[in-house]
């Protein structure tokens, strides 16, 4: 079923940039030169025309394709506050494809999806716990990625706070992985959980870190270095 959206994809197919995608990217897949508008456009309509089941079994078609448009096209059908019905299997497709990562583009788009599903029902964050222990780096990495939402609340409720720390203990479990990709993204974590709660952010570093790349430690206090 996914061939005539295929289609759409490859028809906006721009050689030259396709090429600078390549080589920006260096992973060794198809690239077919689109800009994320174009993408996004695209998605917008084919997710007004489908209904649920049929929009997952479209996504996991262009996933397989390993077509990078494809990929973040099927992560941009995914990616809704409300998708209805909300039972498992749009999520568990997602989730399904973080051994696919290889790269942080096509990770972050799945992610984005990821954020929203996992928003809509915090039980899942059991399944994003066990991301932590992959062998697979880009697996791991996508357990903060996906969680970023709970960085964000202001004023959060006990569930929320609850959550926040659970993903701190998670953080710090990997505080002493020195891969540059998970310093980054506990950094990043942190750097955005520090906008709306310095004291777990300063309390975190005071505890983890002299076990993290200091890069890791600035990215995470950036913002509070500028407010000091």
């Amino acid at each position: 079923m996914h061939e005539p959206y295929l289609e759409q994809l490859t028809a906006l197919t721009n050689p030259a940039r396709a090429l600078e995608m390549r080589k920006y990217h260096r992973v060794d897949r198809t690239y077919l030169g689109l800009a994320n508008p174009q993408i996004d456009a695209l998605t917008k309509e084919w997710r007004s025309e489908l209904e649920t089941p049929d929009r997952v079994a479209l996504a996991d078609a262009l996933w397989q394709t390993d077509i990078y448009e494809a990929r973040v096209a099927a992560a941009k059908l995914l990616t809704q506050a409300r998708i209805r019905p909300d039972d498992t299997p749009a999520w568990e497709l997602i989730a399904s494809w973080t051994p696919d990562f290889d790269s942080w583009a096509i990770a972050d788009h799945a992610c984005m999806a990821g954020q929203k599903r996992l928003v809509a029902d915090p039980k899942r964050l059991d399944t994003v716990e066990t991301w932590i222990a992959s062998d697979h780096m880009w697996t791991r990495r996508a357990a903060f990625v996906s969680t970023l939402p709970w960085t964000k609340q202001n004023h959060p409720k006990p569930a929320e706070l609850e959550a926040r720390d659970r993903i701190l203990g998670w953080a710090a479990s990997l505080s002493t992985d020195h891969q540059w990709f998970i310093q980054k993204a506990i950094g990043w974590w942190l750097r955005e959980l520090s906008k709306h709660d310095a004291a777990r952010t300063t309390g975190f570093i005071d505890a983890h870190g002299d076990k993290m790349k200091p890069f890791a430690v600035k990215e995470a206090l950036r913002f509070l270095k500028k407010a000091g």
